[in-house]
């Protein structure tokens, strides 16, 4: 096979650790570290929480074997899961919850159907990558089952993070 028959390679999107650049200016730039962002699943209907790395790739053990569409209908009778992307980042002080952010999906295992909008996804992914905590649209119960299970997860990190963390998930 020649170069010119050789189908042309695709970059693909890059997850990488540290500093995707590390000071050179070459292949790389612009590629994403999402190092210190991990995404937690709320199951509202159990409420519990738990930290499931493979959502990074939508192929967390909620996600596996189900279709998603962006019409609600389709999965229709189906269990509420909220996708929450937590960030950490560093202060002068230590560690703390820098970016909470949720984004609701909803599956129907009957049907193997679920209900997400992935843009919303992964809009909420870089929102929460930059600092911001967006959890005014959760329902109550599901705000407290987060608070709880980030305050187990590293009470320290929960005392450095912003008030508005707190205040958003109604948590003295």
């Amino acid at each position: 096979m020649t170069n010119e028959e050789k189908p042309k390679q695709k970059m693909g999107f890059t997850i990488i650790k540290n500093d995707p650049t590390d000071g050179h200016k070459g292949f790389g730039i612009g590629s994403l570290s999402l190092e210190n962002v991990s995404p937690v699943i709320v199951d509202v209907e159990e409420g519990t929480a738990s930290v499931e790395i493979g959502a990074m790739h939508a192929r967390s053990d909620v996600e596996r074997g189900i279709k998603f569409t962006m019409d609600r209908a389709d999965s229709e009778g189906g269990k509420l899961y909220w996708l929450v992307w937590v960030t950490i980042d560093h202060k002068e002080n230590g560690p703390y919850y820098a970016g909470v952010t949720a984004c609701e999906m909803v599956v129907n295992r009957e049907k193997r159907r679920g209900y997400k909008i992935l843009a919303d996804h992964v809009n909420k992914m870089d929102k929460s990558m930059k600092r911001h905590i967006i959890v005014e649209h959760m329902d109550a119960p599901s705000k407290k089952v987060l608070a709880s299970f980030l305050k187990q997860l590293n009470p320290e990190l929960w005392e450095r993070s912003e008030e508005q963390l707190r205040q958003d998930l109604f948590v003295e």
